[in-house]
């Protein structure tokens, strides 16, 4: 692990303790800005290849044991340097002042400082992942399940954030699509089931984009890739230039042991009424674990089937 990134426990802080010290563990190794009211970046120089991440501090602090950034955890893990922005929130990163500061980074060259560039979001940082890698021609992106915009005239069928269609999604930066241009490749994540997730990943279509389906998953695939210990894998993945279908698909056989997956998968064969499939799934997963669930199903069946015998 590279020595330039902090180790330290940040669990245990208020918000405002937290994003002090965070800023503060920058400052020391790189540089820290605050961008206006609800964002801040924080730059860690470590190694020639840059980790840019979005993430919201509400989502830093729960997501790890340590409360550490997971832009951090991974670019430490890899020697990578790291550049965290930081929303309080969800705000799609929809700011002048965030806005200025990549004016800025493209004004003084910053990105041409490292031999390659990788920007990562999930949701609405993924949005702003794809967003604002246009600052980074040759990039590579991926982005777990990012909207494209919130305008309401281009996706006023997504009706999950209304509140927030009041922010401006047709200035600078704004329609993520149309920003992934000069990307090497963007990678997208996504629910085909999810139906207003795969009408955003829809938008994203370009000969520089791969899409990547994890069916049965439904709406917080970070948190699913974190616990089945894929997330860090993917990005490495992308910054080699290895993430192809067939790699991701040897990955993503990890939701066989993954339980909210399989309640999932039941959930829906359920609905499709197919008990043959329900019972071989539930005889494999009762196999392996220990499911209550399933085996009160599993047992359902058969008594069901015992009675059609009879």
């Amino acid at each position: 692990m590279d020595g330039n990134f902090p180790v330290q426990d940040l669990t245990g802080l208020d918000k405002s303790g937290w994003t002090d010290r965070i800023m503060d563990e920058a400052q020391a190794r790189g540089a820290a800005d605050r961008l206006g009211r609800r964002h801040f970046a924080a730059f860690v120089k470590a190694g020639p290849v840059l980790l840019v991440s979005f993430e919201t501090v509400q989502g830093m602090r729960s997501l790890t044991e340590s409360a550490r950034p997971l832009g951090w955890l991974m670019s430490q893990k890899m020697g990578w340097s790291s550049l965290l922005l930081a929303s309080d929130g969800d705000t799609w990163f929809r700011d002048k002042d965030v806005y200025a500061y990549f004016d800025q980074l493209v004004d003084d060259g910053f990105f041409d400082d490292f031999d390659r560039v990788i920007f990562y979001g999930a949701g609405p940082c993924g949005y702003a992942a794809a967003a604002y890698s246009v600052t980074a021609p040759g990039a590579r992106v991926l982005a777990v399940q990012p909207q494209a915009t919130l305008d309401p005239a281009v996706a006023e069928w997504d009706d999950r954030f209304t509140d927030m269609r009041r922010l401006d999604f047709t200035s600078r930066y704004g329609f993520a699509p149309d920003m992934i241009d000069a990307a090497q490749q963007m990678h997208v994540i996504y629910d085909p089931d999810v139906t207003q997730d795969a009408m955003h990943a829809a938008l994203f279509t370009a000969p520089n984009v791969a899409k990547y389906r994890m069916r049965y998953m439904g709406e917080a695939l970070q948190t699913h890739l974190l616990y089945m210990k894929r997330l860090f894998p993917i990005l490495q993945a992308v910054a080699e230039d290895r993430l192809t279908p067939r790699f991701f698909a040897g990955l993503y056989r990890a939701r066989r042991n993954h339980l909210p997956y399989l309640r999932r998968l039941l959930s829906r064969l359920e609905l499709k009424e197919r008990p043959d499939l329900i019972r071989l799934l539930c005889r494999n997963v009762t196999a392996r674990f220990q499911a209550p669930r399933f085996q009160r199903r599993l047992r359902q069946l058969d008594e069901e089937l015992d009675g059609e015998e009879t």
